[in-house]
């Protein structure tokens, strides 16, 4: 779980790929399907602060967690220029506390499959019904186990910019479900020259079935699940899915459970 500290520095510019503000649509739209138009909006995994900015440009409370104090602080500066009152909380998902429960809880970017133990996913499920209001709606994503099998496998991605230079090395576990990202960082320094930084990821490949299971248990109704950031159905070769799931009655969140 302890990643994204250098990386943090160049986060946006490498990840400037990903389709922020069509995921914010959609997320803004599916929340609004279930009546969630305003109020408070907890995004777990929040990182840099680019979608709890986009979610709240368009008019939700919002409240970030994230476990990295680097990322956090990208996304304070973020916080600073928009002007945007965003609560952001230093906090591992696993553990997190909030004051209050919140309308809707959303987390992108497939920060899920870094909890690598089922009993912790389970955990995350539990204090997330937990803090959602009655019949609260909790939307996520997740990278498939195709993905991490047939698209990521032992590949190795590298990029040179003028920003700085990446590699990133896959290495995936069939029989543990483990993918592990080798990342190595080249950033430009003042004088000149280059400073290397190293750090390794860890992520966790769930089933559909496993991640319907985890919810039920942890006392959610699982609604729906979508090829991700879309209406359509699962296909076989869906690299991200979009769970979408309500909470069910703070009951249920027991150890038997």
């Amino acid at each position: 779980m302890e990643a994204y500290s250098d990386f943090a520095r160049v986060y946006d510019i490498f990840m400037d790929n990903v389709e922020y503000e069509k995921w914010a649509d959609y997320l803004i739209s599916s929340l609004r399907e279930y009546g969630i138009e305003d109020g408070i909006v907890l995004e777990l995994g929040c990182g840099t602060g680019v979608m709890t900015e986009l979610l709240a440009e368009s008019g939700y409370d919002m409240i970030g967690v994230d476990n990295s104090e680097e990322m956090l602080g990208e996304a304070m500066e973020k916080r600073a220029e928009s002007g945007h009152e965003i609560l952001y909380l230093e906090q591992d998902m696993r553990e997190f506390e909030l004051y209050g429960t919140v309308r809707a809880i959303v987390s992108a970017c497939d920060c899920l499959n870094y909890i690598t133990e089922e009993e912790d996913l389970l955990t995350v499920f539990r204090l997330v019904n937990n803090y959602l209001d009655p019949d609260g709606i909790f939307i996520f994503d997740v990278n498939t186990p195709y993905k991490y099998r047939e698209m990521l496998g032992s590949t190795t991605i590298a990029e040179n910019r003028e920003e700085g230079s990446f590699i990133w090395e896959n290495d995936f576990d069939e029989e543990t479900g483990i993918n592990v990202y080798d990342l190595t960082l080249f950033i430009p320094r003042e004088d000149g020259l280059y400073e290397k930084d190293e750090e390794l990821h860890y992520q966790k490949a769930y089933e559909p079935e496993k991640i319907r299971e985890l919810l039920e248990k942890a006392g959610l109704i699982p609604l729906a699940v979508y090829d991700a950031y879309t209406k359509d159905a699962p296909k076989p070769d869906s690299g991200r899915l979009t769970f979408v799931a309500r909470e069910h009655g703070k009951g249920l969140l027991t150890e038997e459970n």
